[in-house]
């Protein structure tokens, strides 16, 4: 197994709050703002006042579309333009992920990979790759520095399996996984990325 950088894999963590705010960030921004909600005068109909406006002893309305009326609009409803995103520095995100690294790497559930991969496009290959680990039935997320089209083909069919590129690594993904197979290629390009290199 190739050996692990102490200042990425190594990292004590006392507190989880950084860990949490970017983990928090990883929902917030994937979060969709798709609904929308109809307010008085857009909901179809009520152009007739229910009725008159004195003598009957009801409270006076003016339109069945009331939001306090049953086929009413909705008071302060989604308007389908809510930001729900937050913001995370790239210095805060890195640490985040080499906080999340190291608690993985202290679980034991960081595997570093000797030798290049070397798939031929076929699922069998990942899947041997897999066994050979002794990750095969677990919820894995294998690191990259490239996704090469052999790669993604080999892996694409394995549902336990998540290829992720280096510089796309994030709290979220490796909170989630079971266990995170670095290649020799996908853990160089991940130390130069956290430690700013690039």
């Amino acid at each position: 197994m190739a050996a692990l950088d102490k200042d990425i894999f190594g990292l004590s963590v006392e507190n989880h709050e950084l860990i949490k705010l970017a983990y928090d960030a990883y929902l917030a921004n994937s979060r969709s703002s798709h609904a929308k909600t109809l307010k008085r005068g857009e909901v179809r109909g009520g152009g007739k006042k229910p009725w008159k406006q004195k003598g009957t002893g009801r409270a006076r309305f003016g339109s069945t579309r009331n939001p306090i009326w049953r086929h009413g609009g909705v008071a302060f409803g989604r308007t389908g333009l809510e930001n729900f995103t937050k913001k995370i520095s790239k210095s805060a995100k890195r640490q985040a992920v080499a906080q999340a690294l190291s608690l993985k790497n202290a679980d034991k559930a960081v595997i570093a990979m000797d030798a290049e991969l070397k798939l031929d496009g076929k699922t069998k290959s990942a899947v041997k790759v897999l066994k050979d680990l002794k990750v095969a039935d677990k919820n894995t997320l294998m690191v990259v520095s490239e996704k090469t089209p052999e790669i993604l083909r080999s892996t694409n069919n394995i549902s336990n399996l998540k290829l992720v590129k280096a510089q796309y690594l994030n709290v979220f993904d490796i909170m989630n996984a079971d266990a995170i197979v670095f290649t020799p290629a996908g853990l160089k390009a991940t130390t130069e990325w956290l430690k700013g290199d690039k």
